[in-house]
């Protein structure tokens, strides 16, 4: 057992471990496995071996779990994004649970409330309101296809990357992430690329013209396509762009970007508008949001509406409240519990989403919302604070990696009454709760799965200062 890479024949997957793992044993030895699941006996090629422990993938099955299910998409198992297919909706949401669970209590390491039970999600496929694609000139290609025995040519292919490979694209025929019209535009794209001889772009060369597509897509029906290319071509983009808007007239705004940066952000760059208002609106319960093309919306927008139903059921605002929206985006979560709160503050550090968060307080007729660009860390000190009011409740949704130390810091100095903490990433929340912990006892716990079959699960946590 102390190769670096060899197989394990039959080993038997006995429980889930966590990020979408499962676990066996052998000799006494843990060994984390991907694309397998609990009841499965499989060989596995080992990756990563250590004294107690080892990481795994299962390359072939002696014996499937009776929990498993039929996955239906035709790239399962090359395509990294929906790798829990195999298992039946009910037992998504048991492991889901499982590792909220776990993870809180590990990591943070404070005295928890009972833990919800986790609230699913109504769709289960086509709930994603946006979707990234990319062009890429070197095509991933399968262990069937490297091993047969005639060379394949290197292709040119759109669609996601390659789980763990930065310069591989495996080309997408088909998505269930998203309402049939994602395939549509992609492969209607992919066609007209292919009778144009339009080169794809070379990730190590950085070389060239078309690069990336960026969709959103609303529940109202409105469609925002943002076409990303490599280099400035007046002629070739408005050949494309005319061809995508005659062959799919339901196209309610089609924006493009130049892109001559080595890497796929657009965060800093200026899209275009070449048809239509350059917005998309959506809704969330009764309010109207503008999501502009660089602005972050949350992805599954019906299962987004439970998520803040949650966040202001732990708010619990009797109308009395100064809210702090830290990490706003858009503005939703703020503008979401307006009604109850005396006064909304949003602070986000990309400052086309205040933009937006400002329009969309306008557009919902808010009067008693405030929305600030700005690092969260850097704006949120003792005089702005003070300038704005003492806080009855901090509202917090950061990104993956969860709050700045400093920030943390800060907030156990202002003493709000109540964070309602939102995050996508368990661990890191309960790092963030553990450090919270010194002025505040956690008092619900709600998980939530915004994205369903794979192992990503959000969470939503209420804080309450210490008498």
């Amino acid at each position: 057992m102390r190769k670096k890479k060899f197989v394990v024949k039959d080993l038997s997957i006995t429980d889930y471990a966590s990020e979408g793992k499962s676990l066996g044993r052998i000799e006494g030895k843990v060994i984390f496995v991907e694309g397998a699941v609990p009841g499965d006996v499989a060989d596995i090629f080992i990756t990563k071996n250590k004294k107690d422990w080892a990481e795994g993938k299962a390359i072939s099955f002696s014996e499937y779990s009776k929990e498993r299910a039929e996955p239906f998409c035709i790239h399962f198992g090359v395509c990294g994004g929906c790798k829990w297919q195999m298992l039946p909706y009910e037992k998504q949401l048991q492991y889901k649970q499982q590792e909220a669970e776990q993870v809180l209590k590990r990591i943070g390491k404070v005295e928890l409330p009972e833990i919800l039970p986790v609230i699913g999600s109504g769709n289960t496929v086509h709930y994603r309101n946006k979707l990234e694609f990319t062009f890429s000139n070197r095509r991933y290609l399968t262990s069937e296809e490297i091993n047969k025995a005639e060379k394949i040519p290197q292709e040119n292919a759109l669609g996601y990357h390659a789980p763990g490979i930065f310069d591989k694209i495996i080309d997408i025929k088909e998505c269930w992430l998203m309402d049939d019209i994602n395939n549509l535009i992609r492969n209607t794209v992919r066609a007209y690329a292919v009778e144009n001889n339009l080169s794809y772009y070379n990730i190590k060369e950085h070389t060239g013209f078309l690069r990336n597509i960026i969709l959103r897509y609303c529940t109202m029906g409105e469609i925002m396509v943002n076409f990303v290319f490599g280099h400035d071509d007046t002629t070739e983009i408005k050949k494309l762009l005319d061809y995508l808007l005659e062959k799919i007239p339901s196209i309610t705004t089609l924006l493009y970007t130049i892109n001559q940066k080595w890497n796929d952000s657009i965060y800093d760059l200026d899209p275009q508008v070449y048809f239509g208002k350059g917005y998309i609106t959506e809704t969330l319960g009764e309010f109207k949001f503008k999501i502009s093309p660089k602005s972050f919306f949350q992805t599954n927008t019906r299962q987004a509406e439970n998520l803040y139903g949650i966040a202001n059921s732990f708010a619990a605002l009797t109308g009395n409240e100064i809210v702090y929206d830290l990490y706003c985006g858009t503005g939703s979560i703020g503008i979401f519990l307006s009604k109850q709160a005396k006064k909304i503050i949003g602070v986000d550090v990309i400052e086309e989403s205040i933009k937006d968060a400002k329009e969309n307080a306008l557009l919902n007729d808010i009067e008693h919302a405030h929305f600030f660009a700005g690092d969260v860390i850097q704006i949120c000190n003792e005089a702005f604070f003070a300038e704005h009011g003492k806080p009855g409740v901090i509202i917090t949704d950061p990104p993956r990696a969860g709050m700045h130390e400093k920030l943390i810091i800060k907030l156990l100095e202002i003493a709000a009454p109540k964070i309602v903490y939102v995050s996508c990433n368990v661990a890191t929340q309960a790092r963030d709760i553990n450090l919270l912990s010194e002025r505040y006892n956690v008092v619900k716990i709600q998980p939530l799965d915004m994205f369903p079959h794979t192992h990503h699960i959000e969470c939503v946590v209420l804080l309450e200062l210490k008498q």
